[in-house]
């Protein structure tokens, strides 16, 4: 890749990317591409234009490089001309022409449904640093990417997009993959909030919501979700088991119970304490060659093996996504039909009847994740849909699992929508 970027730049071609998101990892994502050949940010959407503008000056590109772009007209004329462009307008940047590629970088549902499908429609690639709404309405994405033309993916560098690259790395080489999972940062603790987390953010320079989203788990259980969407996986229990180990360790642990591990079932997606912040795959062959080889390299005895990444580097990742998109017409990752699982809404606290809930991050509930076979039954609802507005029918108890029945939704919301097309689609 870095090759073929090599010569889109000596040709003038260079990839122009529109980047909806000025956050961390909108930031993070400006500053590689503009370090980076034959790629470069061309525009960037943020909810104030400063902020927009900000993401390229700490990309160390010059104020006077910068333009400030109102219509589709102004934001193709400066792009054209060589200029940088920021805008308050997210619409801009899935409409304009020069634009290759837009990357969704909010991770809001309900904003992520609105990029996606405007760029989709727009005949653009869309990548998304959103997994919230692709966990709830990815395949729909999916399938109207494919009618479109072009390409619909999660990230490299994102944990689901960089646990399936090892995927594809161990399938390819012809072992059977058992377990896929990721490294969780952070000590599980279902009832942070952002006033709990507060010091905690203020320290580590974080958005409140983004950090208790991490530890309240909110955040793998939707990475999970995604693993499992993409690879058929499965978590083995709901929520998953969550061990604590390294990762020798695992190559006894994720044996089946019969063999005196702790898997009720091969072929799932588990989160890991104590390897953060990696992913991994734990494999088996039955070729006896192949066992001693690995035992040689040093990955244990077996019969199980674990293939370690010890990072995953978020949005800097990302532009290599793009480039796959643009470049190749592949995808990093994505569902490979209808979810397999979702990840479902949990109160966080008793919650009153007429009580407003406020999504990922906040006071009110947490997502775990679980088969959408046993999910679907039951009725239990999908943390994404629930967007501003939203509010209890009823009272609800600490750690209950909430259901449509229970929650006033906004049905108004495009992801609402969306999803409920989804819901009535059919998938091979």
């Amino acid at each position: 890749m870095d090759m073929k970027l090599l010569r889109r730049e000596e040709t003038g071609q260079a990839i122009r990317v529109g980047v909806v998101g000025a956050g961390q990892m909108g930031r993070g994502l400006v500053s590689q591409m503009a370090l980076m050949k034959g790629i470069t940010p061309a525009m960037v959407s943020a909810t104030t234009t400063e902020r927009a503008k900000q993401a390229f000056l700490n990309a160390g590109i010059p104020a006077k490089c910068i333009a400030i772009a109102k219509t589709a007209d102004e934001t193709a004329y400066y792009i054209e001309s060589g200029k940088y462009v920021a805008t308050d307008d997210c619409s801009l940047v899935s409409s304009t022409g020069p634009v290759d590629c837009v990357v969704d970088a909010t991770g809001i549902p309900d904003v992520g449904a609105q990029v996606a499908t405007e760029t989709i429609r727009g005949g653009k690639h869309i990548v998304m640093l959103n997994v919230e709404t692709d966990v709830v309405i990815g395949p729909y994405l999916k399938s109207l990417a494919d009618a479109q033309g072009v390409i619909y993916t999660g990230s490299a560098g994102d944990e689901p997009g960089s646990v399936m690259e090892l995927y594809s790395f161990a399938r390819a080489m012809g072992m059977e993959v058992l377990v896929v999972g990721k490294g969780k940062n952070n000590g599980l603790n279902q009832t942070a909030n952002p006033d709990t987390m507060g010091e905690e953010a203020l320290r580590r320079k974080m958005n409140p919501k983004m950090l208790t989203s991490f530890r309240d788990g909110t955040k793998t259980m939707v990475e999970l979700a995604a693993m499992s969407n993409a690879t058929g996986f499965v978590p083995d229990i709901p929520g998953a088991h969550g061990i604590a180990s390294d990762v020798m360790g695992l190559n006894q642990l994720y044996k089946l119970k019969s063999d005196g591990g702790i898997l009720n079932r091969r072929g799932v997606v588990e989160y890991v304490e104590g390897i953060a912040p990696g992913v991994f795959v734990t494999v088996t062959s039955d070729n006896e060659e192949v066992a001693y080889q690995l035992d040689y390299l040093a990955l244990g005895p077996g019969p199980l093996w674990t293939f370690y990444r010890p990072y995953h580097l978020c949005s800097l990742e990302t532009p290599l996504t793009v480039a796959k998109c643009v470049i190749d017409n592949e995808a990093t990752i994505v569902p490979r039909g209808n979810l397999v699982s979702e990840c479902v809404a949990v109160a966080k606290k008793d919650l009153a009847q007429g009580e407003l809930l406020d999504g990922i991050g906040g006071y009110t509930a947490y997502g775990t994740v679980m088969e959408k076979s046993q999910s679907d039954p039951a009725g239990y609802l999908p943390f994404g849909l629930i967007t501003p507005g939203c509010k209890m029918r009823q009272n609800a108890k600490q750690g209950q699992f909430l259901t449509y029945d229970m929650v006033e939704l906004d049905e108004t919301t495009l992801i609402y929508q969306l999803r409920k097309a989804q819901d009535a689609m059919t998938f091979e």
